[in-house]
């Protein structure tokens, strides 16, 4: 194997996806593919997303969603977060729709509308109160009527703590997205209405709308503590390069922060931070090294980690895993993230790498 893997188990990734659909019966089911799948690989999870019951596509940016056009992928899909120097031509012209959130997203949609020959598709979405994209609700009447000469696909917004189940903010931004659907209803639109995310999808039927957006979740992380038998997707994989005996007394690594007690056997991992091993984890991380759960001594470094294997025989090319569903005991990206003071979404993400190889099973 190479010095670092991400394993993608495309099956648990469709399995995610059916269940997730299931719980949406009278919904579409949009898989969010953003930042290259979350990390996990745009295309491959887009392919797999489809065959298992999605039926559009999210992007982040007009560019990731090319990517996905011009690899074949003709399903649905949207881009919702450009800057505003970005090429909107070339998405319009490959069936993109746009979110739009202000006039002049608007306007800048219509520019590339003319530039491309194509009538755009358009999302138009409402702040409900998680004050980052989306258009204030006393605009928003304005921006509904400049935006009715335009195919108007959908309304949509976004949850800030669906996470929290019953935090009141839930049901202060639903009613708010309410008013606002039926602000683009009394103008003349019969547009389509999207809020739920991952959390939602699993925890407020009642927002499932037209269409949910699940994005962690098909990644088999769960945003919410329910049991749905989601299925983590990724495994981040390692191998001994070196192994050596250091006599009782000597330290290991950067600033010596570890010392070994007695003589102990050590193993080097060549991956760090550079490769997505949080330094944070620092004499906190444990791995999956023959069999068991070893700890990591001394600081996480950009190339290496330093593995104790006290006095068992390790073979160098010996399979580590980092972290992984957890299945066979192993540490998991939500393990990671508790330990780091962070949310699995960044430990996933943060694998997108260029010495991290993917490898699709």
């Amino acid at each position: 194997m190479s010095r670092a893997e991400a394993v993608i188990d495309l099956g648990a990734l469709r399995h995610n996806v059916a269940l997730l659909a299931a719980e949406a019966p009278r919904a579409a089911t949009m898989a969010v593919v953003k930042a290259d799948g979350y990390g996990h690989g745009a295309l491959e999870v887009a392919k797999a997303a489809l065959e298992a019951g999605a039926t559009w596509l999210g992007a982040c940016s007009t560019a990731e969603a090319l990517n996905l056009r011009v690899a074949g992928i003709r399903a649905p899909m949207l881009a919702w977060l450009d800057a505003p120097e970005e090429d909107l031509a070339a998405g319009i012209a490959a069936d993109v729709d746009m979110s739009v959130a202000s006039l002049s997203d608007l306007r800048r949609v219509e520019e590339a509308a003319a530039l491309s020959g194509s009538r755009p598709r358009i999302h138009l979405k409402v702040d409900t109160g998680l004050s980052r994209n989306g258009c204030q609700p006393k605009e928003w009447p304005e921006l509904v009527q400049a935006a009715k000469k335009h195919e108007v696909v959908a309304v949509w917004s976004h949850l800030a703590c669906a996470d929290d189940i019953g935090h009141p903010s839930i049901d202060l931004q639903a009613k708010r997205f309410d008013d606002a659907y039926d602000v683009a209803r009394e103008a003349g639109l019969h547009p389509m209405r999207h809020i739920a995310n991952s959390a939602a999808l699993l925890t407020r039927p009642d927002l499932h709308h037209d269409l949910v957006r699940p994005g962690i979740a098909i990644y088999g992380l769960n945003p919410v503590p329910t049991d749905h038998d989601l299925r983590p997707v990724m495994t981040f994989k390692a191998c001994v390069a070196l192994t050596k005996r250091i006599p009782a007394g000597e330290s290991v690594s950067y600033g010596m922060t570890w010392t070994a007690q007695q003589d102990t056997t050590l193993a080097l991992v060549p991956a760090g931070y550079a490769d997505g091993v949080p330094r944070a984890l620092s004499g906190r991380m444990e791995v999956l090294l023959g069999g068991e759960r070893r700890p990591v001594v001394g600081r996480v470094c950009m190339d290496q980690i330093v593995v104790n294997c006290g006095d068992d025989e390790i073979q160098e090319g010996a399979e580590v895993i980092l972290f992984g569903p957890g299945t066979k005991g192993e540490p998991t990206a939500r393990e990671w993230a508790e330990l780091t003071g962070t949310i699995d979404y960044e430990i996933v993400t943060g694998m997108y790498r260029p010495r991290v190889r993917r490898v699709f099973t």
